[in-house]
């Protein structure tokens, strides 16, 4: 493929985020493929083996053209990358918006029933910069909390980076619970269902704007437009139908920086709470 650039620098996608699975790894790479063909773009599809271990070091790179980036740490940053669209999840839990949860896990065979029924065990982590599996647990549990236990856990795992590894560790019994990111998981049941057959979700938070798809704050604004137009028009391109069904998309919208303030508003909340730690 040849490149588009930003002046010597070759521009980049990712869908790093969601590639849990070689399967969703190629169904990502013919997506943002067909992006950038249609576009004209012509960025280079990362393959996560040649990514950075650390997503924040991924999202801080000068040359992203359509990156998939998780919401929180987008709202943290002074300087934010350029907002090109969001997507729009199939399951019917999503409502049709731009919108993802966190769901609560254990193993299938565990003998935990609701969430409560793990206070006082492991639980685990990727980052303290994902939403979805810190910040949205965290704030989910801040009513369970009170003067006499102020901690829920007696160990908390992590960081492992990724949210499959936190999985992971729920499977294999290093932790008791992990809250991971729900779309991600409804993919992940879609392409390897025997893995997710072995888990069962006992909590579910409240819904949050899905993460983006951006652009670093160099990239000019007529290459943003197209990747956008492209993005946008997606599902209406019948070569697509299948991978987007692979994928559990239903289309792409814009979204507005100021949805994202959910974020910060959920974090301040813990941290007035005391909460400031996930444990």
């Amino acid at each position: 493929m040849s490149r588009s650039r930003m002046g010597d620098v070759a521009m980049i996608a990712s869908a790093r985020m969601y590639s849990w699975s070689p399967s969703l790894l190629a169904a990502w790479r013919r997506l943002l493929q067909w992006v950038g063909e249609r576009s004209g773009a012509r960025f280079d599809v990362l393959d996560p083996s040649a990514e950075p271990a650390s997503l924040d070091d991924l999202w801080a790179r000068p040359d992203m053209a359509c990156v998939f980036m998780c919401g929180y740490p987008w709202a943290l940053r002074e300087s934010r990358p350029h907002l090109l669209a969001a997507p729009v999840p199939s399951p019917p839990r999503f409502g049709g918006r731009p919108d993802y949860v966190s769901d609560f896990i254990v193993r299938a065979d565990s003998g935990f029933r609701d969430l409560t029924d793990t206070f006082g065990g492991t639980i685990a982590y990727s980052t303290e910069h994902s939403h979805s599996g810190y910040n949205a647990p965290r704030f989910h549990l801040l009513p369970h909390r009170t003067a006499a236990r102020p901690q829920l856990y007696s160990t908390v795992l992590g960081p492992f980076i990724r949210q499959r590894p936190v999985i992971e560790a729920v499977l294999d019994g290093r932790a008791d619970v992990a809250a991971v990111d729900g779309y991600g998981l409804d993919l992940l049941r879609r392409h390897e269902p025997e893995m997710v057959a072995r888990l069962r979700i006992i909590a579910t938070t409240l819904p949050a704007p899905a993460p983006p798809l951006v652009a670093s704050p160099g990239i000019d604004v007529a290459t943003r437009e197209r990747v956008t137009a492209a993005l946008l028009s997606v599902h209406e391109a019948p070569a697509m139908t299948t991978t987007l069904d692979e994928l559990l998309l239903a289309r792409f919208v814009r979204v507005a920086p100021e949805v994202f303030e959910i974020f910060l508003e959920r974090e301040r909340a813990a941290e007035a709470a005391g909460y400031a730690k996930l444990g």
